[in-house]
Formats: structure tokens, C-alpha cells, sequence
């Protein structure tokens, strides 16, 4: 049984890789574009208000126009700004138009305000280029420094955040996928063992009592002979569960068998290995005999063999039933196994499909998980609880391409 991940499970860590790049290099190249059109927006209002430091800068303009300004242009801005003069002297005026949108302490002094002052017009220089504000349209008058608003300076650290808290979980995913991939590893190499050992110990028990019954009867011919067939029998079966191991993990052939048949050899073998307070129970075939699937007969003989297990442990031998039912529609032969034991809950029929899961005290949770292997892997169908009723029973349904 093929446990490690190989190429396949490689392609899909690069694929996730080159996506979880993608994804990153998408959100940067988004934030960044926002991030240039919100700064060059920014340094429109600057160039604007550059523009109407020049106009009030005109003595034949009125206190009106000036109101207007700082109305509409110097209360929207909502960025850093600082206006100095040509030689970086930062500028008081009137309206509160020569620094905007810094914390200043209230407590400082008038030179440990201008010296605090020098050095934001050295960070803002950092950020942008002055605009110069310029007198008879040549002669630099004022300067202004500006830098980015509070919502452009998140949005520069958003998507570094965001990949960070990415990683973040993606980590703690990887890290619990492996964990839980790693314990459904070991689950399914228990319950292989424990599977090994059941497989094998029926056959081997029965081989220990028929070489009692020859020690027994070794001057009975018929008996010796009678007890030689059920032994050929035993080493049948021993013969076919080191076949149906050997299949598990490599590519089995599939050929067109008689389900009919078929499931009466199963019928046939578990009849003859009911317990005695089990002759009441009842194994009915429903469908037509002389209907063919593609299969491999050992590894599907192991699908229904552990079905009907799961049905006998659901079960009351006194008047339990177990039916097969099975058609041929469209593409599928449909083939039913229906029981009227306890039924499953509804929150737990995905689970049981599961490796390492077991309703059983004593169970390793194998045999259903190793069913849906065999049929959606092997032979590229499907299983599935069709339905199933609390203290009514449970029907599996098993789709096969024709």
C-alpha cells in the first residue's frame, strides 16, 4: 500500500507555492498602484494650494478669495504639510496655512517648536520633492513639503501585514495537515496490520483444527479426504488474501466478471461461517444473473466481503437481513447492499470512510476506508451511504463503470 506522497503530492506543495506567490505579487502590484494614484492625488491638492499661495500672493486680490481658499483648499487637506520659505525657514501665516496635519506639543518653547519643525521639513523631504511657489513666475518664493496621509501610510503597510498574517495561517495549516496526515498514516498502517492478521488468522485457525481432525480420523479415508478438501479450501483462501495485498498499491487488472456469481461465493463462504445463533439470518441476491462488471474479482470479493461485516456487527442475528440488490442504468451497474441493523447517524457517514475511524471498542477503522480505496481508486466508481435510519438500517451504494 503506497503511503508516501511522491511526485504528485511534490507538483501540488509547488503549485500551492507558485500560487501563494501569485497571490502576494497580486495584492503588492494592487496596493502599490492605489497607494501612487492616492500620492499623486495628494500632490495635486499640494500643487493646488502652491497655485493659491500664488494668487493671494496678488495685492489686488480681496479677503473674500482668501476665505474661499482656505474654505475649499487648505481645510481638505489631510496630509502633512509644511510651507517654508526659498531658504527652508519654516512660515507662520494667518488661517493656519503654514502647517497642517502635524502633532505639535503645546508645552514647547518658540525655538524647540522651529528646531522641531526643521526636522519634519527633513523627513518630509524624505517622502517628496518640494513644490516651489514661485513670484512673477520666476522667482522662488515659497517651498512646500508635504508627506503621505495616514490612509496611504496604512495602505503601504496593509499588504505586508496581510501576507504576513497569511503566512501566518498557512503555517499553522501546514503544520496541522501534516500532523493529521501523519497520524492518518500510522492509523492505516495499524489497521493494515490488524487487517493482515485478521485476513490471515481465519484460515490459519481453521488449518490448526483440520490437522487436529487428520490426527484424529487418520484411519478414516473419507474423513482424511473430506478434511484434505476443506484444507485445499483454507489455502484457497490464504492464497487469495496474499493476492489481495500484493493488488493494493499497484495497478490491478480489471476483467469482466458475473456479479451474480460472484456474490454468491461471498454469500456461500459467510453462510458457511455464521456462528449457530446466526441460522435465522438471511443473505438475499436481487438482480439479474446474467449480468457482467468490470472488476478485479480479489480486491472487489474484499469490498463486499467487508460490507457485509460492517452489516453483521450492525445487526440482530435472530431476524437480521442482509440483501444485495443490483441493476444496469445508463453508464453504471448500481449494486445495493442494504442491511436492517442499527443504522448510522447522520453526522458521522462521512467519518466512516475515514482511516482510523471505528465505531467498534476494539476496531482500527480500516475496513470501510479500505472499501472506498479499492472502488473509487481501483476500479474508478464510487461508494456512498445511499441511505440509512436509526434502528432501521443503512444501504451502501457502489456505482461501477460499465
Amino acid at each position: 500500500m503506497k503511503m508516501s506522497g511522491g511526485p504528485a503530492s511534490f507538483n501540488i506543495k509547488i503549485i500551492l507555492l507558485i500560487l501563494g506567490i501569485a497571490i502576494a505579487g497580486g495584492t503588492l502590484f494592487f496596493t502599490h498602484d492605489l497607494v501612487q494614484r492616492l500620492q499623486e492625488r495628494e500632490r495635486q491638492i499640494a500643487e493646488l494650494y502652491a497655485k493659491s499661495l500664488e494668487y493671494i500672493a496678488d495685492p489686488n486680490v480681496n479677503s473674500f478669495d482668501i476665505t474661499f481658499i482656505f474654505e475649499n483648499i487648505v481645510k481638505r487637506i489631510d496630509f502633512p504639510l509644511i510651507l517654508t520659505d526659498a531658504d527652508d525657514n519654516v512660515i507662520f501665516q494667518g488661517f493656519d496655512v503654514g502647517v497642517r496635519n502635524l502633532e505639535i506639543d503645546t508645552s514647547l518653547t518658540e525655538d524647540e517648536l522651529q528646531e522641531f519643525l526643521r526636522e519634519k521639513v527633513e523627513e518630509l523631504k524624505k517622502q517628496h520633492a518640494p513644490i516651489e511657489v514661485t513670484f512673477d513666475g520666476t522667482t522662488v518664493w515659497r517651498k512646500i513639503y508635504y508627506g503621505d496621509s495616514e490612509l496611504v501610510r496604512s495602505l503601504i503597510l496593509f499588504p505586508y501585514l496581510q501576507i504576513s498574517f497569511a503566512i501566518f495561517f498557512v503555517l499553522i495549516a501546514y503544520f496541522s495537515f501534516s500532523y493529521m496526515k501523519k497520524t492518518e498514516q500510522s492509523n492505516i498502517w495499524v489497521g493494515m496490520a490488524k487487517e493482515t492478521a485478521h485476513q490471515l488468522g481465519t484460515p490459519i485457525s481453521s488449518l490448526m483444527g483440520w490437522t487436529e481432525m487428520l490426527r484424529l480420523y487418520h484411519e478414516n479415508p473419507d474423513k482424511v479426504i473430506d478434511t484434505a478438501d476443506e484444507i485445499e479450501n483454507d489455502l484457497s483462501r490464504l492464497n487469495k488474501v496474499t493476492q489481495r495485498f500484493s493488488k493494493i498499491g499497484s495497478k490491478p487488472e480489471l476483467k469482466e466478471e458475473n456479479l451474480f456469481e460472484l456474490l454468491t461465493r461471498i454469500v456461500n463462504y459467510f453462510n458457511r461461517r455464521l456462528p449457530s445463533s446466526a441460522q435465522n439470518l438471511k443473505m438475499i441476491i436481487d438482480g439479474p444473473e446474467d449480468l457482467t462488471v468490470k472488476i478485479n474479482s480479489e480486491l472487489f470479493e474484499w469490498v463486499i466481503e467487508n460490507l457485509v461485516k460492517n452489516a453483521l456487527d450492525a445487526i440482530e442475528y435472530k431476524h437480521g437481513e442482509i440483501k444485495f440488490h443490483y441493476y444496469n442504468e445508463g453508464n453504471f451497474v448500481h449494486l445495493e447492499v442494504s442491511d436492517n441493523g442499527k443504522g448510522i447517524e447522520y453526522k458521522r457517514r462521512k467519518d466512516i470512510f475515514r482511516p482510523g475511524y471505528s465505531t467498534k471498542r476494539r476496531g482500527w477503522g480500516l475496513g470501510l476506508s479500505l472499501t472506498k480505496r479499492i472502488v473509487e481508486n481501483y476500479h474508478h466508481g464510487k461508494i456512498f451511504v445511499k441511505e440509512s435510519v436509526i434502528g432501521r438500517g443503512t444501504t451502501f451504494k457502489i456505482l461501477l463503470k460499465k
